[in-house]
């Protein structure tokens, strides 16, 4: 079922297609009756998509094509729309993963959402296996942050925490004997 932000989303595709399109669109949908019938169809159709993926795309269209566009064309849009938001394909951000050096929190990551999909997939999992294991498992956590980005939620990769140039408190050598006597004792149990 389709959300109100969708539908609200359609309809505002709808009417800038009327406007870019004039008349291929008016050609296309003469009453009100066809248009309605239309922007059911393509909602059916476009459920899967988050409404501000809808308008990146519509808005995506407009610039690229000359004439007015298909639901199948216009899902294409969708798929890329991506990039709209800053986001690299699934395979390009794979291979951004896999190259980035260690620490990886203080790598410059294309898109946050790269850095996080390689932390869900598991740095050493995707150092130690080949590709096509690692990748459908990375793909999966990838497209499930893009799907986040594309419905709005900011994505940023924490900041390494600097080590104090010098520590505050030291043991004297006692104290520091007496801890790993009590440390050696928890570990015999």
């Amino acid at each position: 079922m389709a959300s109100n932000e969708q539908k609200e989303a359609l309809a505002a595709t709808f009417e800038l297609f009327r406007i870019s399109y004039g008349n291929q669109f008016n050609a296309a949908y003469p009453d009100l009756e066809r248009s309605m019938a239309a922007m059911r169809l393509w909602l059916k159709h476009l459920q899967d998509y988050p409404a501000s993926l809808i308008q990146a795309a519509a808005e995506r269209v407009v610039k690229h094509e000359n004439y007015l566009p298909t639901v199948a064309k216009f899902r294409e849009h969708c798929d890329h729309a991506f990039e709209l938001f800053g986001l690299p394909d699934a395979h390009s951000a794979y291979m951004e993963a896999c190259r980035a050096p260690q620490p990886k929190k203080s790598y410059h990551w294309s898109h946050p959402a790269v850095y996080y999909a390689g932390l869900a997939t598991d740095w050493f999992f995707m150092a130690n296996t080949v590709e096509n294991k690692v990748f459908p498992v990375f793909k999966h956590n990838y497209e499930l942050l893009c799907e986040r980005v594309i419905k709005g939620e900011e994505l940023t990769v924490p900041v390494l925490k600097a080590l104090p140039k010098e520590v505050g408190i030291t043991m004297s050598v006692k104290d520091n004997k007496k801890m790993l006597k009590t440390l050696r004792k928890k570990l015999d149990l």
